[in-house]
């Protein structure tokens, strides 16, 4: 199973950027979309922005992962 998750690209400098994930940054690669910009909206996979997103689309997955790791694990006794 594969997982990409969107987060924010701050800069580029050549092949890699700085995109932002929950306050982490991060060195990733951007050659799968040589169109990408500062600003605009990854997804990420493996290290690799593999498609540029909508913002608000961006943000509401965001915020599900958000919620989704807010719940503490509860194990029976």
């Amino acid at each position: 199973m594969c997982l990409a998750v969107p987060a924010k690209l701050l800069s580029v400098d050549g092949p890699t950027g700085i995109a932002e994930l929950g306050g982490i940054k991060r060195e990733v690669g951007i050659q799968f979309v040589p169109e990408v910009k500062p600003g605009d909206y990854v997804l990420l996979h493996a290290g690799f922005a593999i498609q540029v997103v909508d913002e608000e689309e961006a943000k509401k997955t965001m915020a599900i992962l958000d919620e989704l790791f807010s719940y503490e694990e509860v194990v029976p006794e």
